[in-house]
């Protein structure tokens, strides 16, 4: 079973104004609401490509109602944990004309470590030896930023693959319960080594730092030129694919979806490659944080070149 997990779940409000301009009214022109938040978009993704997970978020207040009603009118298993407030909304203002993306995100509501104690309980009575749990996104205001850390460790000594997707502090405080996989860009592997890595020989000798640390694999997004993955004694890239861009919101975590999915479905590196890179392209054609279908990944996977470097 895939668990995914969120913390900081938005409303995700995408609305397309041509000309976007400051001081001035603007057109909105097409809108449209999605349940958002990174652990979410992994489950709405993984649903597209005919698996099953089981969304576990932090949902308050009635947009916290909407966004699990939404999940659950998609087939995906909901648990939600309730705090005080409101999910937040985030508006993804998109000019089509500049071809500019501004994201203006709302505080969360108010969570503390007592309310994601009991959460990170509830899941690790739940999973069983085997089971996949993703970890996505940013923290709530105020709770403990070694969070990630905590429920690395719990997880994993309850027998579950973790899935580690965050950056800054949450990332690096994450790193030391040794996650089965972690997804840093080129920059944020860059900030985790303390160095500048400008080539893909540095990259790829900064990524089995990680792995050396326990990290069974570390994938490394680097924009256009693809992703590398390391693990122990391999290293292999593949090419991005070249497609019109509906939003960026949300790439990413199609990228880990495939890879959780490709691994519970068994699938081997060169194919898992392959999936990911065809499913992150796929999802950047899409407006707002909406999955693609499965035939447009389909469509897109022969177009990745897979090499092994090392």
């Amino acid at each position: 079973m895939i668990y995914t997990v969120t913390l900081n779940p938005a409303l995700d409000k995408t609305v397309q104004i041509p000309n976007f301009t400051l001081d001035v009214v603007n057109r909105i022109t097409e809108l449209r609401r999605d349940a958002g938040g990174k652990g979410i978009n992994v489950s709405k993704v993984i649903a597209k490509l005919g698996g099953t997970s089981e969304a576990v978020a932090v949902l308050s207040g009635d947009t916290g109602a909407w966004i699990a009603g939404a999940l659950r009118d998609a087939g995906i298993r909901v648990k939600a944990f309730p705090a005080n407030g409101e999910t937040r909304t985030n508006l993804k203002v998109i000019d089509p004309v500049n071809d500019t993306h501004t994201d203006i995100n709302e505080p969360g509501p108010e969570v503390t470590d007592a309310m994601l104690e009991e959460m990170l309980n509830v899941l690790a009575e739940e999973i069983c030896e085997g089971d996949y749990v993703v970890l996505s996104g940013s923290l709530p205001a105020g709770v403990d930023r070694g969070t990630y850390r905590a429920w690395t460790r719990t997880l994993r000594h309850a027998g579950a693959h973790v899935y580690l997707d965050a950056d800054g502090d949450a990332l690096e405080a994450g790193l030391a319960g040794k996650p089965f996989f972690v997804k840093p860009n080129d920059h944020e592997l860059s900030a985790l080594v303390g160095r500048e890595l400008e080539t893909v020989d540095e990259i790829a000798a900064a990524a089995h730092e990680l792995v050396e640390k326990g990290v069974e694999r570390v994938v490394v997004s680097m924009g256009g030129e693809g992703a590398l993955l390391a693990t122990a004694g391999e290293t292999w890239h593949a090419s991005s694919v070249k497609v019109p861009v509906g939003s960026t919101v949300g790439a990413g975590d199609s990228v880990v979806a495939a890879f959780v999915y490709a691994d519970a479905q068994g699938l081997g590196i060169e194919d898992t490659l392959r999936l990911a890179m065809a499913t992150g392209a796929a999802n950047v054609m899409e407006s707002g944080t909406q999955a693609a279908e499965r035939s447009v990944v389909d469509g897109l996977v022969d177009q990745v070149k897979v090499t092994r470097l090392a």
